[in-house]
């Protein structure tokens, strides 16, 4: 492959402009009607989602929560570019994807939390646990799909990650390691343009994530991170490339983080507001419905239909979020080794005593001594 082949394109993939006009383009079609109603569904429910759980956030159910607001499109085209056999490999930001893999929106949400499990079957639904830690899901995706490739399966891994964890060690490792022996995974940069308060330029001199790909020897491919359609024309391509053994690939999406980092974090200390109206014009969703509107794809009776299954998940979310759950605090030690140690068993008992004389729970209970 000459080095000319890995090279992305100058600027990104788009196939629906912000008017929601098409865009030809040589290499990459427009998906059908029919996929571009399931994508607008998604983008519907995705963003009634990150409304959602940002409202458990202030009620003070939900600990904490990454939104992906103004993100949806490479949310909803990660999820759907995945076959039946395939995994995705997701970020502490990626609850839509991976509620939109199948995952329960209630079991997806106990992470952020703060329950001490994932809150899903991964095996069932062919996704990972949400990684908090930046990169350190793209050594795990690799190694999962070497090995699918030794047992010879029919599976492609979607590894997700943000601009920031391609200045860790873990991104360069994960990319060396699936390049030089020929993994069957894609790795999608969803370039929001902040790792937390640090924008792109303090990140990465290269002319654009995508370029990082050459320099380990797979392509590298840009592609407007707010426009679903080319979300899914670009990613499905490096998909079906990685499942006829060619290899893995690097796309690079270009979107914006529309709100702040996290609940947690003030976005105006580094950002200007005029910055993040800019975006508002290119919101995925918008796009998405302007460009089906115009077609006569989407009509009033189908716009109600998507509303109203994002209001059931929602609701589902509240339903869930809103019970207090049954806490044991000896759960914290309980788990730890499958015999305790005398130091763990030492630690419980004095915070057990501690909780007892603070009264914060009914000592009777659950600490009465003994394991359960």
């Amino acid at each position: 492959m000459l080095h000319t082949d890995l090279l992305p394109r100058d600027t990104a993939v788009q196939l629906i402009d912000q008017s929601g006009a098409t865009v030809g383009d040589d290499r990459y079609a427009l998906p059908d009607t029919d996929t571009l109603l399931a994508a607008y569904r998604g983008l519907v429910e995705g963003r009634r989602i990150n409304d959602q759980a940002g409202a458990l956030v202030r009620q003070g159910r939900l600990a904490v929560y990454p939104s992906s607001h103004g993100q949806e499109a490479c949310q909803v085209g990660a999820a759907m570019v995945l076959g039946s056999t395939d995994w995705l490999f997701p970020t502490y930001r990626d609850s839509v994807a991976v509620i939109a893999r199948g995952v329960a929106p209630a079991d997806a949400m106990v992470l952020l939390k703060g329950d001490w499990h994932s809150g899903y079957d991964v095996r069932a639904h062919r996704v990972a646990p949400q990684a908090t830690p930046l990169a350190t899901q793209l050594l795990h995706a690799v190694g999962f799909a070497q090995a699918a490739k030794h047992r010879g399966e029919d599976t492609v891994v979607l590894a997700l990650c943000g601009d920031g964890a391609t200045s860790e060690g873990d991104f360069h490792e994960a990319m060396n390691f699936a390049a030089v022996f020929h993994v069957p995974v894609v790795f999608f940069v969803q370039n929001n343009e902040f790792a937390i308060s640090v924008p792109l330029a303090r990140q990465t001199a290269a002319p654009s994530l995508a370029h990082k790909a050459v320099g380990y020897g797979m392509p590298g491919q840009r592609v407007d991170g707010n426009d679903v359609a080319a979300v899914l024309a670009v990613l499905g391509d490096a998909m079906s490339r990685a499942r006829a053994g060619g290899g893995p690939s690097l796309i690079e999406a270009h979107t914006y983080r529309m709100q702040a980092h996290t609940n947690a974090d003030d976005d105006t200390r580094y950002r200007e507001r005029d910055e993040v109206q800019a975006w508002v014009a290119r919101d995925p969703l918008v796009r998405l419905r302007a460009h089906l509107t115009s077609t006569g794809a989407l009509d009033a009776e189908a716009e109600e239909r998507f509303a109203a299954g994002a209001e059931e998940i929602a609701t589902a979310m509240r339903a869930a979020l809103n019970t207090d759950a049954d806490l044991d605090p000896e759960d914290l030690f309980r788990f730890v080794t499958a015999t305790r140690s005398p130091q763990l068993d030492e630690q419980w008992h004095l915070l057990r005593d501690e909780i007892e004389r603070s009264g914060l729970v009914d000592a009777g209970s659950t600490l009465n001594g003994g394991h359960r």
